[in-house]
């Protein structure tokens, strides 16, 4: 199967998954779910953060990720995406950069199954969270050190993943050195995305106007973490184009980059913006007098 590209205008689909501590039917589920976007007609098809493993224990992490070069999910999905002739954006795999230490590296595969782009996860969720729930990423991942824009047939796709999703600085900058489109494949707790998914994934693309592709995790997981799932497709303008459930799926929206260019034009702030500093104004303190009684 070949995918015809047109130019500026395509459809765009994001697989929703929820997996497991096993990379083998991860895999078998994400490949299911992706054949099923390409026969739907997309030519960009998205997989969210830790497509191939969800694992909570560092050991298990460090013994189960491979090098890139010799990565069996890679190797797969790469496969995967010359067979069906689509832009396939792997939203993270665990990736082994050295001695106990992994990237959370996302790919952009293009339809001869060649690597494209790659980013690594900048920010790292090291957080504690009501009742207990807790993480540490950078106990075993090693952060990126740079952002990065592919370059697509149709458009200019800034890549971050998830916890980056937090760093509206990360966004604009995408958005002014040219991204109109911007992906955000993730595996937010429920407990965050319920508070916070909606919001800031719509400020994300209203502040950029760009569209914002954002596959997700959803459900409970074999782990035992809970992600939110509602995998999102918005406009630049914020409207919400398509949106998952919590459990596995395919959204799908056709995508016209001249959306972006509109709202840029009724509103161009990523024009506007200045540099300025910082004054801290420090009323002084005085003794209340008291009157005489």
């Amino acid at each position: 199967m070949t995918v015809k590209f047109s130019d500026r205008h395509f459809r765009a689909a994001l697989v929703q998954l929820r997996a497991g501590r096993a990379i083998a039917p991860n895999l078998d589920q994400a490949e299911a779910l992706i054949r099923q976007a390409a026969e739907g007609g997309a030519e960009y098809v998205q997989t969210p953060e830790n497509t191939a493993l969800m694992e909570l224990e560092p050991e298990r992490v460090l013994a189960l990720v491979q090098p890139e070069a010799v990565s069996v999910p890679l190797a797969r999905l790469r496969s995967l995406a010359a067979e069906l002739g689509i832009w396939l954006h792997v939203g993270s795999l665990g990736i082994k950069i050295g001695e106990g230490r992994v990237a959370n590296r996302s790919f952009v595969i293009d339809p001869q199954g060649e690597i494209a782009a790659r980013y690594d996860k900048l920010h790292m969720f090291d957080v504690d969270l009501a009742g207990g729930e807790s993480y540490r990423e950078s106990q075993y991942y090693g952060p990126g050190s740079k952002a990065v824009i592919a370059e697509l047939p149709f458009g200019c796709l800034g890549m971050t993943i998830c916890y980056d999703l937090r760093f509206p600085g990360l966004y604009r900058t995408l958005a002014t050195e040219g991204a109109n489109l911007i992906a955000i494949p993730a595996a937010f707790t429920k407990q965050t995305g319920q508070a916070h998914w909606y919001v800031l994934v719509r400020a994300r693309a209203i502040e950029t106007g760009a569209f914002v592709l954002a596959a997700t995790q959803g459900g409970l997981h074999e782990n035992g973490r809970e992600t939110f799932g509602h995998s999102m497709i918005v406009s630049p303008w914020g409207e919400v184009l398509a949106e998952a459930g919590e459990d596995p799926e395919v959204i799908f929206a056709d995508i016209d980059l001249a959306a972006s260019d509109e709202a840029r034009a009724r509103i161009p702030s990523l024009k506007h913006g200045r540099d300025f500093e910082i004054e801290i104004a420090r009323p002084v303190l005085r003794p209340v007098q008291k009157e005489a009684s």
